[in-house]
């Protein structure tokens, strides 16, 4: 699930040196899965990134072809070298690395996977890869891996001040093919080929392992103990626990309990203590975010769900450690707010019948019971009773902390909640506090002491008269702060009434961009937020779940390193669109299709997609420099 953010490292030992980066608005493509015709060379393995010696498999060879699937984005910077910075998201890019069917329909038995994207020109370009020990990695370094599942996700990225790297993951699908989702948490390494004192050019990019944190019980579609909403963070601070590796997550039981677990690593990320329950005493929260403070104290702030029964509200809510990360206090709340939390009511149709899968086996996959609440909405059993199309959002506080500030301990938090006073009757099943209501979201800004337990009046980074904002993240450096997120200030079908990109007549259109602004005096007072983008897509693709449900992932990425800073985000601007054969028996009008081949068989069936390397799953990440 998440991040953290590279900081400003100041020490006798250690050069930063400067960048030259794209400009904001020149926006980069992370991932290069496009058979060498959107200018990279395609996915290289990170063993050949390193060593120069020739290696590829038939995952990397798919990779370099897929036009496939890419969300869940996270970048840092290099604290020690700026020209250095590293990527990652959920890559589907290997999905059909095993031949065809008796239809011709590629068969998706292969893995979705961590990427590794590497730049060492300050972003304007990246090498895509993936980290090893992926399902079919038979180069030198895959031995050097722990992991032991089909796939992976929730990639979450973070720096020490040594020139290591550190890439978290959950993970799900048995590579035995089974139901069982084996929910794993694990830490991949990558430091300097050279060493600590080899030149920073070569920062994170040898790869010596990946260690499982924490094991899921492996039962069937979730219902076991599944770990999941992963978060990142080391000490940079060249003070008493610097080079400490955190790592938190939410762990969720088939009971529908779920809590904030947290492990750390005092070894370089070689070895984790046992993982250790944050919130006993809470029952519903996610999406841990870790902070550390300039004197190694560390922070995890996370969301509080409202609950009838435990009498809670919704909240961002923290616990603290003063022994680098050996224990923690209780949890306290710092802020309630109003969620804005899509959801609808599930209205799902029969879908046709169809020889075989286009995606692997997923929970996702299974139809919501009519009249239960979902989050997202698409065609056949994803279908909502409103008739729209959207992907799922829920409100989540993104937090950091300036690792080179010794004077403060500040936790510096964005989320995207209602904005008060904008609640309306959406008509509909649909809304954004619960169904029927819905409302306009806003980016909110708070400064949260650790020291004294305050926090500032929370502000609106950018107070819009209409449109949606969406996915709030953070960073903070030599006493800058830098902010981005989704903004549907450009959606021409605007209204609080409806989701995002989501017409009165049940279509979408292109709605989403990345907006940006920074702080030169903590948050005190922001610059005008400027568009980072420079197209406006369409998240509302239907690109999931044999293509009858969008998924923009949870979560976009900002990283800086004083003045300079990078974001990335999931984008549908290479998304071909186009007609879904099997609504021929029931109509749309959604413009969410996107382009698929299928045919019908004389069994009165329909083929799985002949054609998922042709543009419609060409869902990418892009970065860009930001303000």
């Amino acid at each position: 699930m998440r991040k953290s953010v590279a900081a400003f490292v100041v020490g006798a030992a250690l050069l930063v040196v400067g960048f030259a980066g794209a400009a904001p608005g020149t926006n980069v493509r992370l991932s290069n899965d496009c058979a060498g015709t959107c200018g990279g060379a395609g996915y290289v393995s990170v063993y050949t990134m390193n060593t120069g010696v020739p290696y590829t498999d038939a995952t990397l060879t798919e990779c370099t072809r897929s036009f496939g699937r890419q969300n869940e984005p996270a970048v840092e910077i290099d604290p020690r070298n700026t020209q250095v910075i590293l990527g990652s998201s959920n890559d589907y890019c290997g999905t059909y690395n095993n031949g065809v069917d008796a239809n011709g329909a590629p068969i998706p038995a292969g893995p979705i996977w961590l990427g590794y994207y590497r730049s060492q020109d300050a972003g304007q370009s990246f090498v895509s890869s993936l980290v090893p020990g992926y399902p079919g990695d038979k180069s030198p370094y895959a031995a050097l891996s722990q992991a032991r599942t089909a796939s992976s996700g929730d990639p979450v990225i973070a720096w020490d001040a040594h020139g290591r790297a550190f890439f978290g993951s959950e993970t799900s699908d048995d590579p035995a093919g089974t139901k069982k989702t084996i929910g794993d948490v694990f830490v991949a390494r990558f430091r300097n080929s050279g060493g600590e004192a080899g030149p920073t050019i070569n920062d994170g990019k040898e790869y010596y392992g990946t260690t499982v944190i924490a094991r899921g019980s492996s039962a069937p579609n979730l219902l076991g103990k599944f770990n999941d909403k992963t978060a990142i963070e080391a000490d940079r601070t060249l003070g008493r626990c610097d080079g400490n590796v955190y790592f938190s997550w939410s762990r969720f039981t088939g009971s529908g309990t779920n809590n904030i677990y947290f492990s750390r690593s005092t070894d370089h990320g070689v070895t984790f203590s046992n993982p250790l329950n944050l919130t006993p005493s809470v029952k519903d929260v996610q999406f841990p975010d870790i902070s550390v403070t300039g004197n190694g104290n560390v922070y995890v702030t996370y969301r509080q769900y409202a609950s009838t029964q435990g009498h809670a509200d919704n909240a961002v809510q923290y616990v603290k450690s003063t022994d680098c990360g050996k224990s923690f206090t209780r949890p306290q709340s710092i802020l309630g707010f109003i969620q804005y939390d899509a959801q609808d009511i599930a209205g799902p149709q029969p879908t046709p019948a169809q020889t075989g899968r286009d995606d692997p086996p997923s929970p996702e996959d299974e139809a919501a019971k009519p009249g239960s609440t979902v989050g997202d909405c698409g065609d056949f059993d994803s279908a909502c009773k409103s008739g729209y199309t959207f992907f799922r959002k829920d409100t989540q506080p993104r937090s950091t902390a300036d690792q080179s500030d010794k004077a403060h301990e500040w936790i510096y938090i964005v989320y995207d909640p209602t904005k008060p006073g904008t609640e309306v009757p959406t008509g509909t099943t649909y809304g954004s506090i619960e169904p029927g209501t819905g409302s306009q979201s806003a980016i909110y800004f708070t400064r949260f002491d650790g020291a004294s337990g305050t926090h500032t009046t929370p502000i609106v980074l950018d107070n819009q008269p209409a449109g949606l904002q969406l996915f709030p993240d953070i960073s903070a450096s030599g006493g800058k702060l830098h902010a981005l997120w989704w903004d549907t200030r450009l959606d021409s079908c605007y209204s609080p009434m409806r989701p995002v990109g989501n017409c009165a007549d049940g279509s979408t259109v292109a709605a989403l961009d990345i907006f940006a602004t920074s702080s030169q005096n903590a948050g005190a007072t922001w610059s005008t937020a400027v568009r980072v983008t420079d197209v406006t897509s369409n998240g509302n693709y239907e690109q999931f779940a044999v293509r009858t449900i969008p998924f923009a992932g949870d979560y976009l990425w900002i990283s800086s390193v004083g003045d300079f800073s990078y974001g990335v985000w999931t984008d549908w601007r290479d998304t071909k669109a186009g007609d879904d054969q099997r609504e021929t028996e029931t109509g749309s009008n959604d413009a969410a299709d996107v382009f698929q081949c299928r045919t019908m068989t004389a069994s009165s069936a329909w083929t799985s997609d002949t054609c998922p390397r042709d543009g419609g799953l060409d869902q990418n990440i892009y970065g860009g420099q930001t303000p």
